[in-house]
């Protein structure tokens, strides 16, 4: 009776601590994955004791997520949340540190951070975004899509009431990039203006048929005020046919309008990003030397506002300068760089161009330096750990975590940390990548493999926390994953990223291939006849490629799904909307160069298709258009090979609503359970 006792007082503990989320092995699921807390966006205040962020949450109900902003201590602490809780994001603080600008419903407010008093800044029709105080906190920048023949707000608002109300919804171009990622453009243009504080009175600054700042390569906000607030730095492309133009540039304007001055007009590539130095005495920007290569490097450069000459910052190293910011006493910058998955923080000496990492470890960004120069904030996330906010000394010592906003949720679910591995790829190359273990993982399982191939091609999987195409939700549902950075991915060097363009199927599948092999080889507890391969964008084109070439000797993927794929190059470039991607890749125009074009092309091995696939497309989607995913269904069913099309008509290049994330991530997995998994 004393045993017997005793083992049904075991089992009232165990689920006892099942019932308190204390069990080790529970699955992470894609609810799970919609109830983490998203943290972003801190902004350190100028007396360097609080940080203003905002956190989303999902409401799934209704199919959105609702940001609001908090407060919380530089030494940390409770986060507080700013005012009422409205929908609220971009916080940016007043140069005295008094007040807080935001936007809530597409219109800049600020609010007294003692007294919450609120005011709202901006009226405009065609609403505010990405707020930007001048030093002297009298105006604020911002960005809003007018009519450029307009001249003021009312114009506007007619003309966007016409179109509202019209029975014609008919679309007239007589230009490229007439659309762009997943809406038309509708004859507007991007402009910035600024907004005085006091009385609302705004002034556009970059009147013109230019979109200023023009579609963003990446990097921080494209337009910053002189230390004096006298004048504004911002970024246009004046080119004829921006379609084809990365040749982005910098200008300056007065606060009070006038012609602006073109700082970057050599340079043919993209330049972008600009930043002043407290002193005033240069102005940094971000720069890509070859024109229409959006995957260039960029270096940082350094404008001299007194002699007028500009110098290379660091040119001597190979590597991406991502977000950045001006120590305060203008003597360095520090930024952030991608660096085999992860990004650690760097500062470099502006005289000397001397680059120093400061914080190694980690996925870092969105660096903030306090007014004395001692803290840095910024944010940091892993595979198991989505973001949140870190402070540090200005040396990289001291790194403390500030906010735990999914530390108990996450807690009872033992998520794995993904694990490098590296392999030779094509011509010997060392490729490198990551593997991730579902969390009740042993070795004397045999599991299924799922290869995940990014996107981009520049681009590259990070240890870092995602939600499109979060490893651990995989992971969690009984797989392996393997992610390779093969040839093209950032991280590893420019020549790395370089050898991908005009070679799409070429070593890059070898990589591929060869890690696959490898992760095979290496480790018994994968079922070398279970192996199934997922992508989006570019790693839709591969899976395509694959589907096309799954002759390997060693191993054959038993299911693939091809999300956004590219499948036939030609008609992409037909219907696709920046053609200077398209150009650099394939080295020209499909007229002018078709022998890479038929070289590179799924379609054409469309006779070799027999691997079941799961095809999924947005109708938004006007990067990768929605017609190179139903010429790939089409192409399957009448090959007769078993496939699946799943289509979101209210979706683009990404699924992003919630709901519609759930769908696709039930669907996602639902097809590979069914080929790597028949009998669970």
């Amino acid at each position: 009776m004393k045993r017997y006792a005793i083992k049904v007082l075991l089992l009232v503990l165990a689920l006892a601590c099942v019932g308190t989320g204390q069990t080790t092995n529970r699955q992470f699921t894609i609810n799970d994955l919609l109830k983490v807390r998203r943290v972003g966006d801190p902004q350190l205040s100028p007396d360097g004791r609080m940080i203003a962020f905002t956190i989303t949450d999902i409401d799934k109900t209704a199919n959105r997520g609702i940001s609001q902003i908090y407060l919380v201590p530089v030494t940390g602490g409770e986060p507080k949340l700013l005012g009422s809780g409205l929908r609220s994001n971009s916080p940016r603080w007043s140069p005295d540190g008094k007040k807080i600008a935001y936007l809530s419903g597409g219109q800049i407010w600020t609010i007294d951070v003692v007294s919450n008093e609120t005011k709202k800044i901006t009226t405009i029709s065609t609403g505010a975004g990405d707020p930007v105080w001048s030093p002297d906190g009298k105006m604020i920048a911002f960005v809003s899509d007018i009519y450029p023949e307009c001249t003021t707000d009312e114009c506007n608002r007619q003309r966007d009431q016409q179109a509202e109300e019209s029975k014609v919804k008919a679309k007239v171009a007589e230009r490229l990039l007439f659309r762009h990622w997943n809406a038309w453009k509708d004859n507007k243009r991007t402009h910035v203006f600024v907004v005085s504080v006091d009385n609302g009175n705004t002034t556009d600054l970059t009147p013109g048929d230019w979109d200023a700042p023009p579609f963003s390569l990446g990097g921080p906000t494209d337009y910053a005020f002189a230390p004096d607030s006298k004048k504004l730095a911002f970024v246009r492309n004046t080119d004829k046919v921006e379609a084809a133009s990365t040749n982005n540039d910098v200008f300056v304007v007065p606060v009070t309008g006038g012609e602006p001055t073109r700082i970057t007009g050599s340079n043919m590539g993209s330049d972008s990003s600009p930043a002043f130095s407290p002193d005033g005495r240069y102005m940094a920007y971000r720069s890509q030397a070859r024109a229409g290569f959006e995957a260039d490097i960029w270096k940082l450069m350094l404008y001299d506002r007194e002699s007028g000459k500009t110098r290379v910052l660091g040119d001597k190293y190979d590597y991406q300068v991502d977000g950045y910011t001006f120590s305060p006493d203008s003597q360095k910058i520090y930024f952030v760089a991608g660096e085999r998955g992860l990004t650690p923080i760097y500062s470099m000496s502006l005289s000397s161009g001397q680059m120093t990492k400061v914080i190694s470890e980690g996925f870092n960004d969105d660096v903030k330096v306090s007014g004395d120069g001692k803290t840095i904030v910024f944010t940091r996330s892993s595979s198991t750990m989505p973001t949140e906010i870190f402070r540090a000394n200005a040396d990289g010592s001291g790194v403390t975590q500030i906010t735990r906003s999914n530390e108990t949720q996450l807690s009872g679910f033992n998520l794995k940390p993904i694990e490098s591995v590296t392999w030779k790829g094509a011509g010997g190359t060392s490729i490198h990548g990551f593997v991730a273990k579902p969390a009740n993982f042993t070795p004397t399982k045999k599991w299924p493999l799922l290869v995940l191939i990014h996107g981009g091609p520049q681009s590259a999987w990070n240890n870092n926390w995602g939600y499109r195409w979060n490893p651990q939700v995989f992971a969690s549902a009984g797989y392996v994953v393997f992610m390779p950075n093969p040839r093209g991915s950032t991280g590893y060097g420019q020549k790395f990223i370089d050898e991908i363009s005009g070679d799409w199927g070429g070593k890059v599948y070898t990589d591929i291939m060869n890690g696959v092999a490898h992760v095979i080889s290496t480790n018994d507890f994968i079922d070398k006849n279970r192996i199934g391969g997922a992508g989006a964008s570019y790693g839709g084109y591969m899976v395509n490629w694959i589907e096309g070439h799954n002759d390997d000797k060693r191993f054959q993927f038993k299911a693939l799904a091809s999300h956004d794929g590219v499948y036939n190059l030609t008609s992409m470039y037909g219907a696709t909307e920046e053609l200077w991607f398209t150009d650099w890749e394939f080295k020209g125009t499909p007229w002018d160069n078709p022998a890479m074009y038929e070289r590179w092309s799924p379609h054409n091995s469309v006779k070799n298709f027999r691997t079941p696939m799961l095809v999924i497309h947005g109708e938004l989607d006007y990067r990768v258009p929605i017609g190179e995913g139903l010429q790939l269904f089409t192409a399957l069913q009448r090959r007769g090979v078993e496939s699946k099309l799943l289509i979101f008509p209210d979706e683009g290049h990404w699924v992003l609503k919630p709901q519609n994330s759930e769908f696709w991530y039930m669907n996602m997995l639902g097809w590979f359970e069914k080929y790597l998994k028949p009998n669970s």
